[in-house]
């Protein structure tokens, strides 16, 4: 984990590799390296950023028209130079870069010692360019073929690219469990972990499956087997990705161009999916699994992060409209439990990436007790659309900021409009009520727009609180996911600790924290336990806390006791969340954006867990 890129083709391949490490940024990553072949196999690479690995080849040879790149993010040993990718065989004549984690590589890693094989780095990636070297010289086979018989003795997941000194036309790559892609252009190819960097040089790609291993050769058409050494025909798809969504278009980060995309992203994911008019919602991607869903028992929802937020909301939705019991699990506890998973049951899998690690054993282990698995993902050709039964896609477009934000609300979006569709078949919503739900959900973007109006007061608000060490998140029913996931925005791009609770549990436990230093940000808006809530505002008054609360246009009872108020328009309670959670975007935005943070690329995160 974190970036890969590969080229090999007529043009020199360290402008195309460099300016791909650059768009591969948006990861998340510690070190950089590349690797050329031009006569002798030639290795750079530094802890640091890429501009900081730019910096260090300025007066380094780097030419040659075959090459590899690499982004890190360190899992085996520190980030350091030593530690960075590429990582050079023993006698340099491979290289190698690495996305995953090698499970058995300690006793593989003694073998090799054993047979003379010396190791300068902590990574568990050293140990397989060393492996696939001694396979190719001992057993004297080709550089692809001692590449399968190595990823037969590998236990984890991968995803790798090797380059020779010996055969300078050719990249072998494999990947398990971690995304790669393959451009294909004239008389050139591309190799990388996700599509990012191969845009702006050809639409035609194809997604390696996993157990799969891919030869480009130079002047060849592309080869594709498995490590069982069956052939496979490579099936070509054209690239659903525009190169403007790439870049930042007049804002200063990715992540406040992601915000207010969010009228556009969210209706996107509607379009051709509801039609107020007609009264109708169709989702071709569940079409044939419909029927299932709706005899479900049981539903349960996996997911990580922000995805695990909208599973929350989703939970209140299939439960309220459809009436079918709903589980949220981490799947990165689900995946180590012995739930109980029957048949019948429904597993909707949420995921941006479509690669996170812990989703995607979630799903195979449930597939294995035979249940039918619904992914809800972001990135078409990604695992997780590959891995499930049927599902359907966001359509949010590429999110590059590490913390999400229209991913979250177009998840939400797509789970609304599956509980929608479900009570319709089961009859468990009334006419009226569906067709109301249907003209406010269409009429949502316009609200998301006049929702982001509030951006200039809430950098405002942000600077009372930039110095803010703790924040508490309160909200009730719909909106106590909106309070996790505005908690885990202000963690993950601003590091302030921040806790998201439902406002009733505030009462037992954490009303010992709030004093005069202690900002409280509530969800309370005019619908539901509206009431409660107030009743929590004064709570938290009578112990000196400070309130900025969410609240609906026009509100009045909420205003007369918090300090600071941020209005979002009237809609339906369950369409809450895609209004409210704006707000909260905006606020730890602009809080990080004053405290100097790396709001697109916080420390410490990757925007795809590939890995556990």
């Amino acid at each position: 984990m974190c970036g890969i890129v590969g080229y090999v083709g007529s043009k020199q391949a360290y402008p195309i590799l460099m300016k791909g490490l650059y768009r591969l940024e948006y990861r998340g990553y510690d070190s950089a390296g590349i690797a050329l072949v031009d006569g002798d196999l030639k290795l750079y690479k530094t802890k640091g950023k890429v501009s900081d690995l730019e910096h260090f080849v300025h007066d380094k040879d780097v030419t040659g028209t075959i090459g590899i790149a690499h982004t890190r993010w360190a899992t085996h040993g520190e980030p350091n130079n030593i530690n960075a990718h590429p990582h050079y065989s023993q006698t340099h004549n491979l290289a190698l870069i690495h996305n995953g984690i090698i499970e058995n590589y300690g006793p593989i890693k003694e073998e090799l010692q054993k047979r003379g094989y010396k190791f300068i780095s902590d990574t568990d990636t050293e140990v397989i360019i060393h492996l696939i070297e001694d396979i190719k010289v001992n057993e004297k086979v080709t550089l692809d073929e001692a590449v399968r018989i190595a990823l037969n003795q590998i236990i984890g997941a991968y995803a790798i690219v090797v380059i020779s000194k010996e055969d300078p036309d050719m990249l072998v790559a494999a990947r398990k469990g971690s995304p790669l892609v393959v451009g294909i252009g004239k008389n050139e190819f591309f190799i990388a972990s996700d599509a990012s960097p191969i845009v702006e040089y050809t639409q035609d790609v194809v997604y390696l499956n996993d157990e799969e291993i891919v030869t480009v050769r130079r002047g060849h058409k592309i080869k594709i087997k498995t490590i069982t050494n069956k052939d496979k025909t490579p099936y070509i798809q054209k690239l659903e990705l525009n190169l403007s969504a790439l870049e930042k278009g007049g804002f200063e980060h990715f992540m406040l161009k992601e915000i207010f995309e969010q009228s556009r992203s969210i209706q996107d994911s509607m379009r051709g999916r509801l039609n107020a008019k007609e009264g109708t919602v169709k989702l071709g991607g569940i079409l044939d699994y419909e029927q299932k869903m709706a005899n479900a028992k049981r539903i349960i929802i996996v997911a990580c992060g922000t995805s695990w937020h909208a599973g929350l909301v989703g939970e209140y939705l299939f439960e309220d409209l459809a009436r079918i019991p709903v589980e949220v699990e981490y799947a990165s506890e689900f995946r180590y439990r012995n739930p109980v998973i029957n048949e019948d049951d429904i597993v909707i899998a949420i995921s941006q990436s479509g690669e996170t690690a812990d989703t995607l054993a979630a799903i195979e282990m449930a597939k294995m007790k035979g249940a039918t698995i619904i992914g809800i993902c972001n990135v078409v050709g990604s695992s997780i659309p590959r891995a499930t039964h049927a599902g359907s896609y966001t359509h949010a477009g590429p999110e590059i900021g590490v913390a999400s934000t229209k991913a979250f609300t177009a998840q939400v979006t797509i789970l609304t409009l599956m509980a929608l569709r479900i009570a319709q078949m089961k009859g468990t919503i009334e006419k009226s009520r569906f067709h109301r739900l249907l003209n406010e959900l269409e009429a949502i973007p316009e609200k998301v727009k006049e929702t982001l109006a509030v951006d200039k007061q809430v950098k405002e608000l942000a600077r009372i609180f930039t110095y803010t060490r703790n924040f508490l998140y309160l909200g009730r029913g719909y909106n106590f996911p909106v309070a996790l996931e505005g908690a885990l925005k202000l963690k993950e791009i601003s590091y302030i600790h921040a806790e998201g609770y439902p406002a009733a549990e505030m009462k037992h436990g954490p009303i010992a924290l709030i004093d005069r230093e202690m900002p409280v940000v509530v969800i309370a808006t005019n619908k539901g336990t509206y009431d409660k809530v107030l009743s929590n505002i004064q709570e938290v008054k009578a112990r000196k806390g400070k309130i900025i609360a969410i609240v609906t246009k026009g509100d009045k009872d909420v205003k007369k006791l918090a300090d600071y108020i941020i209005e979002v328009p009237e809609t339906e309670e369950m369409l809450v969340p895609l209004l409210a959670t704006i707000p909260l975007q905006l606020l730890s935005y602009h809080i990080a954006v004053m405290r100097d943070c790396n709001v697109d690329q916080p420390r410490n995160l990757a925007k795809s867990v590939t890995v556990e």
